[in-house]
């Protein structure tokens, strides 16, 4: 819908739990591996006015 409004509440920031990324090629000697953790804002929907 065009002109809508959201009211929203940041309840946190933050970093999500690492994750290991891990590459490999079989019988090549080709090993990487990687950590990411990727940020986030965690908020709460207050209203919505059409």
């Amino acid at each position: 819908m065009a002109g809508a409004k959201v009211k929203a509440k940041v309840l946190a920031q933050g970093r999500g739990d690492k994750l290991k990324i891990f590459k490999l090629k079989r019988r090549k000697h080709y090993r990487r591996t990687q950590g990411h953790r990727q940020n986030y804002t965690e908020i709460e929907i207050l209203g919505i006015a059409a």
